[in-house]
């Protein structure tokens, strides 16, 4: 069994990976005693980067209950963990599923063969990498500010500990815990969400080799006619029958991305609207004078903006490259063709012009519009938290 997950493109294989090591993406062909074992390393890992961290935060919520500073303070970190253990739960949870549609996308992008459609599938890779790339470097840099702010015998997180935390050797265990707990989660959030974002892009991907493929609809077909003779219109027709097979085995990507990932992508949102909201709450009233700590909080803020953007741009660019199928169909030489391959294409121009959505939780399509719409969101609950807090 290799250590890296192969396919097609690279940021999935980077996310498959990360998520196999930790325990989370189980390897296919494991015997009935090593799934055993691997269930524990699943169990083992959920407890130690997030399950002990919810326990402990939940419990230091209630008890500075009242506090609006204090209470954001640790309800920032609660929300992104609550989300991020959604997120893991619903991986495990559908790991098959999804496991097809990571194999369908692999299968159909690792078989393209014309130098165009090779360079379709790496420019989608290159995009996802630079999504990715951006996404660790503002995670590495909140996580090592944060690790790095603490005071003497202060832990870089608020929690509640059934023990002593000012006292070795309980604060360099706690402080290690924290830290080690933080960079790792803090990558896992990094490739849950750019796993998502790179099969919605292979699906983008797989529309717009169908755009190429009805564009050269007649490739290889050298006619100076008026028309297509027979043997080229039967030909066509296999061609345009093989179109028709590709964009609804895309939809049915779709489909699937949509029910495997809505509800976690509408939790992650809801989350990320209030985990803004409170960042900038702390930031503005600038409850720490640790510059580091404050640097730190600036990245994470962008940091959450910037994973929102990552599911809203995705799913925006999905509704566009599938709104463009129509045009693509219309930019073959129809007109060399007889009326009922016409009619056939027709029917394909129609099918395609209503544009794939994906939503979250069937509530609010992801879009640039909603990304605006989040954001204001957000800063309309400022606002009021702000009033609430001076009063």
């Amino acid at each position: 069994m290799g250590v890296l997950v192969r396919n097609a493109t690279l940021s999935v294989s980077v996310s498959l990976t990360a998520l196999q090591m930790v325990g989370f993406w189980a390897p296919e062909h494991l015997g009935r005693t090593q799934k055993q074992l691997y269930s524990c390393l699943t169990v083992f890992s959920f407890m130690f980067l997030l399950g002990t961290y919810l326990i402990i935060q939940v419990v230091d919520l209630f008890l500075i209950w009242g506090d609006i500073g204090m209470m954001t303070d640790t309800a920032f970190l609660l929300f992104t963990n609550m989300a991020q253990a959604t997120k893991i739960v619903n991986i495990v949870y559908r790991k098959r599923r999804i496991q097809n549609i990571v194999n369908g996308c692999d299968a159909v992008l690792s078989g393209v063969q014309s130098l165009e459609e090779k360079e379709i599938v790496k420019s989608c890779n290159r995009e996802i990498i630079v999504l990715q790339m951006l996404y660790f470097a503002l995670t590495i840099i909140t996580t090592l500010g944060w690790a790095t702010s603490a005071q003497p015998n202060q832990l870089p997180l608020r929690a509640w500990y059934p023990y002593d935390t000012t006292k070795s050797p309980a604060y360099e265990l706690t402080y290690v815990h924290q830290v080690g707990a933080l960079l790792i989660a803090a990558y896992l959030n990094v490739a849950k969400d750019t796993l998502v974002a790179a099969l919605i892009a292979q699906c983008r991907c797989r529309l717009r080799l169908l755009g190429y493929s009805l564009r050269t609809l007649d490739k290889g077909m050298e006619n100076e006619a008026y028309k297509f003779t027979s043997e080229q219109e039967k030909t066509l027709n296999l061609r345009l029958g093989s179109c028709v097979v590709q964009h609804q085995k895309a939809l049915e990507v779709a489909k699937e991305l949509q029910e495997c990932f809505s509800a976690p992508t509408f939790a992650q949102l809801t989350v990320s609207l209030i985990i803004i909201c409170a960042t900038a709450f702390q930031l503005s009233m600038g409850l720490s004078d640790n510059m580091v700590r404050l640097m730190s909080m600036g990245t994470y803020l962008l940091n959450m903006c910037f994973q929102v953007f990552i599911y809203c741009y995705q799913g925006n660019q999905l509704s566009e490259e599938s709104s463009e199928i129509a045009g693509a169909a219309y930019e073959c030489p129809w007109y060399k063709c007889s009326v009922r391959l016409r009619r056939a294409l027709l029917i394909v121009m129609v099918r395609t012009r209503r544009a794939l959505r994906l939503t979250a939780g069937g509530f609010t399509t992801l879009s640039l519009a909603s990304f605006m719409a989040i954001i204001k969101a957000s800063y309309s609950l400022l606002t009021l938290l702000q009033q609430v807090s001076e009063e």
